[in-house]
């Protein structure tokens, strides 16, 4: 049961997408187009387990960011973009595929909604408790934001 509900969980997280409740932090970029709902939020022990339902309008984008731990999340809607630091894109997600992304500011990534329909993803932040569930970072040096 523990691995099912860690799984729900994970699904629900984000590609990162922690895009509420961060931290200012010099030329960083903020979302836009986002929107993110906590359906729940839980410490367990030295963890925080939060769950967001996370919406990217078509054209938005969560802004550059780094997760203090691992994040997991599912797409229920739309078309995610994810890129890493380098600009290369590193997964293009759909429906029904799950998104894993690694803790700490060796992977600073975006994510971008670049069609026409809302992204809608579940995602499932496994923080340490009290720490903000994603760091906002300035874009590396990217066309993009």
């Amino acid at each position: 049961m523990r691995t099912t509900i860690r799984a729900a969980v994970a699904v629900a997280a984000a590609a990162g997408l922690c895009l509420t409740v961060l931290p200012a932090t010099a030329n960083a970029t903020p979302g836009h187009g986002i929107t993110a709902v906590t359906l729940f939020d839980h410490v367990i022990g030295d963890t925080d387990y939060v769950f967001k339902e996370i919406t990217l309008d078509p054209g938005g984008a969560t802004g550059w960011h780094y997760h203090p731990g691992p994040v997991y999340a599912v797409v229920k809607a739309g078309v995610l973009t994810h890129n890493k630091s380098d600009c290369s894109v590193d997964g293009v997600y759909r429906p029904g595929q799950v998104i894993s992304e690694t803790a700490g500011d060796g992977y600073v990534h975006i994510g971008r909604n670049l069609g026409t329909t809302p992204v809608v993803l579940e995602v499932l932040y496994e923080a340490p408790a009290g720490q903000p569930v994603a760091i906002d970072a300035p874009n590396p040096g990217c066309s993009f934001q």
